[in-house]
């Protein structure tokens, strides 16, 4: 007879984890390391195994038990996504295989697949004679939600495959660590909340409602496994992956076909320090029989596959000395805090600074400048400080008062968690952060313009703000250190050649506070130049969909503000002219009206959007009151859905054609 406590701990472990499973699946928000959720999930199924009478259908043991997300339409997956159980150590992995092994006594070794374990949003693609019909989240393996339109704008996913088959293909959604890292240094400078690490950056990224926004995060697919329900295509997962690849789907290149666990665990040996070179997160391995057949045969327990198991490799985490912390101050004038540690080794590298977030996280922590603290690698990545010594308590951190660098005094918005110097006409770290991100890469992407050169000017006298580096001649670099006359040619033309940028690119450089690329685009597909943005009223704006009041609010101060009006004369003299997005019109004929595009169409997208703009008419990616018409391709989604409810007029293309050459009348619809 089982003890109380027993049965105490059993209701315990199971309320936490259902916990932390909405937490991770459902809201993509982890209160736990996955090193500290395996721990718990361990323990119970130790306390079920010793107390089999307690288990119930109920128990995370025995599923997924993750709800979905309200906003999309929920769907049942033609065939069940299951889960991995999973080990942290080599002997355990041994076991695994041992236990299979004893089904096929008569085989010396057994025939394996290795393959990184990617860390991102498992999603199920189903095809139809080669063409995508559904993409969906794993949800909890038996629903999951409809995403097939965000999944339509992640250019790593074919939309149509280079043979005509059925197929279900199973994969990984993931966003690459350095764009991962752009977008939480974008976040930072506009005073939007961080995601935690790449996984929960594409799971946000993947599951926002307007598919637009999805289609302008950077992520990527690797395709793992896939059901081919009609014929059979393959024998061996090894060529299950090989398919894929000739199917147009990119499958990660790092697996291995082995023979018997311990060149398996060789292959996991070398990924345990190689996987730090990689561009995307991965926390394990994943080892699969080869054999399909076989996989057959051993089938499934009620929630994870027999035949397959990952290896998790092991969090570091090391205790080191808070030496200081350094305060840094942004384009944008947010104060950030950054811990300056006692060097340590960690995953690979020796880890002398790590992430403080905002002051509030500090005092959160309890931490002060002397105290031991743990540290951590986020998603493997971004050093991070966890907690301090229980007993270690030297008192509060005080957060400034002033400017670093100015000495202005600083400011806390509203509703913010971070503080700014208002100062930003004559702070030095602003200028100069402003004039470095002006030529970066996601910006004007004026190539050997960085922090170092940026340093040089500014201490030279050379510029007083972005639009000065217009005005350099290939002799002002020639004054700097080390800059010899082949360098300085090249720097004078990449300024030169970025006089001409897109719209988007130029906004996004102006570095406004709250706007970052994707919300500049939003505003460069309504305002056609940059007048009409200048002359926008925060009511203009909030009616582009994605467009808040914060984010209209601070665009017309930025170009209301007296400093900004100078800068951009300067750049208006110096011959920097954004593109517009202006389209030369032909007709009036859908003058007044507002399309909206859902659903796979026989050409790209855009070309519909410039059609319509020619014809006099304007393009939203939301559905509402307003809308004129829905263009409609296979597919629609929610959009098509919503368009019925609000008894919208949906077009397909063909009457879409027709009706903008005028040979159909609108009172047909």
């Amino acid at each position: 007879m089982q003890s109380s406590e027993t049965v105490r701990r059993i209701e315990e472990l199971r309320r936490i984890i259902k916990e932390n499973n909405e937490a991770y699946y459902v809201y993509d928000s982890p209160k736990i390391t996955d090193f500290e959720y395996d721990e718990l999930f361990r323990e119970l199924k130790r306390l079920e195994k010793e107390n089999p009478e307690l288990i119930t259908p109920e128990s995370p043991t025995q599923n997924l038990g993750d709800k979905t997300l309200e906003g999309f339409k929920e769907i049942t997956h033609k065939y069940r996504l299951y889960s991995l159980d999973n080990s942290n150590n080599f002997d355990d992995l041994r076991k695994w295989y041992e236990r299979v092994k004893k089904e096929y006594p008569k085989e010396n070794d057994l025939e394996l697949v290795v393959e990184l374990k990617i860390d991102g949003l498992s999603c199920a693609l189903s095809y139809e004679k080669g063409k995508l019909k559904l993409g969906a989240t794993r949800g909890n393996g038996i629903i999951g939600e409809n995403i097939t339109e965000n999944i339509k704008t992640i250019k790593s996913i074919p939309q149509e495959l280079s043979k005509p088959i059925d197929i279900e293909v199973r994969g990984e959604v993931y966003m690459p660590v350095s764009s991962f890292e752009r977008l939480n240094e974008d976040n930072i400078e506009n005073g939007i909340k961080e995601f935690a690490n790449p996984r929960n950056a594409a799971a946000g990224s993947l599951r926002q409602l307007n598919p637009e926004v999805t289609g302008k995060r950077d992520l990527h697919f690797f395709a793992y496994t896939a059901i081919t329900p009609n014929s059979k295509e393959f024998d061996t997962h090894k060529q299950a992956l090989d398919l894929l690849s000739e199917l147009g789907f990119t499958v990660n290149e790092n697996h291995k076909k082995a023979q018997g666990i311990e060149e398996v665990i060789e292959f996991c040996k070398k990924w345990e320090t190689e996987r730090f070179n990689l561009d995307y997160a991965t926390d394990g391995m994943v080892i699969k029989i080869n054999d399909i057949a076989k996989q057959n045969e051993l089938g499934y327990t009620s929630r994870a596959p027999k035949w397959a198991t990952a290896f998790k490799f092991p969090p570091e985490e090391v205790w080191t000395k808070l030496k200081d912390i350094e305060l840094s101050v942004g384009k944008t004038g947010a104060v950030t805090p950054v811990a300056i540690l006692e060097p340590v080794q960690l995953a690979g590298t020796i880890v002398k600074r790590a992430s403080l977030h905002n002051f509030d996280e500090i005092n959160r922590l309890g931490i002060n400048v002397g105290n031991e603290v743990l540290i951590k690698k986020a998603a493997e990545i971004i050093p991070k400080v966890i907690r301090k010594r229980d007993y270690e308590d030297l008192g509060e951190y005080k957060a400034p008062d002033e400017c670093p660098i100015c000495h202005t005094k600083l400011v806390k918005p509203e509703g913010e968690v971070i503080l700014y110097c208002p100062n930003s006409l004559n702070c030095p770290a602003q200028i100069k952060g402003k004039i470095e991100y002006w030529a970066s890469k996601e910006a004007m992407d004026i190539d050997g313009i960085g922090g170092s050169i940026v340093d040089k000017l500014w201490t030279n006298n050379l510029v007083e703000d972005f639009a000065d580096l217009y005005k350099l001649t290939i002799d002002d670099f020639m004054k700097l250190d080390l800059i010899k006359e082949k360098s300085a040619d090249n720097l004078y033309n990449a300024i030169q050649n970025s006089k001409n940028p897109s719209m988007t690119k130029f906004l996004t450089a102006l570095s406004i506070k709250l706007i970052g690329k994707e919300t500049a685009d939003l505003i460069a597909n309504e305002f056609p130049t940059l007048n009409d943005i200048k002359n926008a009223k925060v009511e203009d704006l909030i009616k582009i969909d994605g467009i808040g009041e914060k984010a209209a609010l601070s665009i017309t101060e930025f170009f209301d503000d007296e400093n900004n009006k100078r800068i951009l004369k300067k750049l208006e003299e110096y011959g920097v002219t954004p593109r517009g997005s202006v389209v030369e019109r032909i007709s009036n004929i859908f003058e007044g009206k507002t399309f909206v595009i859902t659903g796979t169409l026989s050409k790209p997208r855009n070309i519909f959007e410039e059609r319509i703009k020619q014809l006099g008419g304007k393009t939203s990616s939301s559905v509402s009151k307003k809308t004129s018409y829905v263009l409609a391709g296979e597919n629609p989604g929610s959009k098509f859905d919503k368009a019925t409810q609000l008894g919208v007029i949906i077009l397909s293309e063909e009457d879409f054609i027709r009706l903008s050459e005028g040979n159909i009348n609108e009172q047909k619809f």
